[in-house]
């Protein structure tokens, strides 16, 4: 018979884990284990135990995950990551980083695979799953196979996503609020069914009418011309603009006098190029459906107007989802009485419920990003989504629990001119596990391995201030201050 204190110390002790090869036998609701087995540290990526999953929650899915999980040195915590565009492919890069910073992770296809949104088309099942219901069951399921793995579960969970991976962000937060206890969000394309209209918006205004088109070589051009109007708004010139929309650049400065040349712009290219600055209205009532695009993000709008069509992952929403007629000609689409069709057609892809009480009334922490140069989704979109939660939950509980970090001169997720290199991931571990509110982030443009400048991303809607001393390529000379 055990003693009294003998039973406490076993019952101090972890729960015992599972070889992996063995979690293949791991039986879980509506769940098929195709691979369980063990990776040998390589180069990049510590040991560790690899389990592949199919998950079927209803008779036409066909949901794959996997989870990767450290075989020593596991930090006690998970991370699962999101996808982009159209989902339709495991997240692996992504993955990797998790797994090295000691994370047990996942990732899923969405339930389908390929790029495009041709799976869509009358599956309505599969569309579900790639709006929201994919990732929930991969959450659910990952936490099972981690706990079975290692004998207990997670101590924090969070996730990370950006684009695509930012609307599954949001749709965790408002749908799932127990399912994370931290949530980085980046460039949410979170409103999905006025995004793809703005991506007409912008096909209509430089590529339906060949003489509106803008040849991707005067991107250049038009990228000065916005940094010269508005450059100093911050009284300081280092190629970014901090606050685009302090912004007043008209490109009517760039009208050829004359024959269009490669140093200016057609009368039809200038008004393209307003369009694609200006919100998507529609054209009977004046309605915003979605904001333009910034001064700054120039250099990267060969994905929405380098033509010869528009943006397709736009294109298939209408193609697949809307009109289900892959024929479906974009030029044909009317901004007026297509755009409540669209809505009506939504499955629930759009993640944009401000009333966050269930995630934060259990402590969840949201941490927001958006590039100011982003060219695929407009940042406006972003700001738009944070001050609906400020209205409905009040400033101070969104201060308390939700952030967001504009970056001056970061295009899509990371890339631009800008400072696009920071770390996400610790500070909402800080603030989940700590409670540090992030009062602002350290970014860093890195060239060729070499740091050229760093500047810190301040919480909006403060702004970077330069303090009048040293280099302006030192974060240490910045104060984040109000606008």
């Amino acid at each position: 018979m055990r003693s009294p204190l003998l039973a406490l110390l076993l019952s101090l002790q972890p729960a015992q884990a599972a070889p992996c090869e063995s979690l293949a036998a791991l039986a879980l609701p509506d769940t098929t284990i195709t691979l369980a087995a063990s990776v040998p540290a390589g180069p990049d990526l510590p040991a560790y135990c690899r389990v592949a999953a199919t998950l079927r929650p209803t008779e036409d899915s066909d949901i794959k995950i996997e989870v990767w999980m450290p075989a020593s040195s596991w930090n006690g915590k998970f991370q699962a990551v999101g996808n982009g565009g159209w989902a339709g492919s495991i997240s692996y890069p992504a993955m990797s980083q998790a797994l090295r910073r000691g994370f047990a992770t996942t990732s899923t296809d969405t339930g389908h695979t390929g790029t495009g949104g041709k799976f869509a088309l009358r599956h309505p099942e599969k569309l579900l799953d790639f709006g929201y219901r994919a990732v929930h069951e991969m959450t659910a399921k990952a936490k099972q196979i981690v706990t079975a793995f290692y004998g207990n579960g997670p101590k924090f969970s969070y996730w990370n996503g950006c684009s695509t991976g930012g609307r599954q962000a949001l749709m965790e937060a408002q749908r799932f609020p127990g399912d994370y206890d931290g949530i980085i969000a980046g460039a949410p394309a979170n409103f999905r069914t006025h995004l793809v209209i703005s991506g007409l918006w912008r096909a209509h205004a430089a590529l339906k009418d060949p003489a509106s088109y803008i040849p991707k070589e005067k991107y250049p051009l038009l990228h000065k011309a916005a940094l010269e109007a508005c450059d100093r708004i911050d009284h300081i010139q280092d190629g970014l603009i901090d606050d685009p929309t302090r912004c007043f650049f008209d490109p009517k400065a760039l009208l050829c006098k004359e024959g269009e040349t490669a140093g200016c712009l057609a009368a039809p290219q200038v008004e393209a190029v307003r369009k694609v600055y200006a919100p998507a209205r529609n054209p009977r009532t004046g309605k915003e459906i979605f904001p333009g695009l910034e001064p700054g993000s120039e250099l990267g709008w060969a994905a929405s107007v380098g033509g010869p069509e528009p943006y397709a992952t736009a294109v298939d929403h209408f193609k697949y989802v809307v009109f289900q007629d892959p024929n479906w000609d974009w030029r044909t689409f009317n901004f007026d009485s297509h755009v409540a069709l669209t809505d009506k057609m939504d499955p629930g892809i759009n993640a944009t419920d401000p009333n966050l009480t269930r995630f934060l009334g259990r402590g969840g922490k949201l941490l927001m990003y958006h590039g100011w140069s982003d060219p695929l989704i407009a940042p406006q979109n972003s700001v738009n989504y944070y001050q609906s939660v400020v209205d409905t939950m009040g400033a101070a509980k969104t201060a308390d629990s939700v952030r967001l970090f504009m970056a001056p001169g970061v295009g899509h997720c990371r890339g631009g001119e800008g400072p696009d290199q920071f770390d996400m991931v610790s500070a909402i571990e800080q603030w989940v596990e700590q409670g540090k509110a992030p009062d602002r982030i350290l970014a860093s443009r890195i060239t060729n391995g070499t740091t050229e400048r760093t500047r810190p991303l301040c919480p909006y809607p403060q702004v970077a201030r330069f303090k009048g001393g040293g280099s302006p390529d030192d974060a240490a000379n910045f104060a984040c201050q109000a606008r």
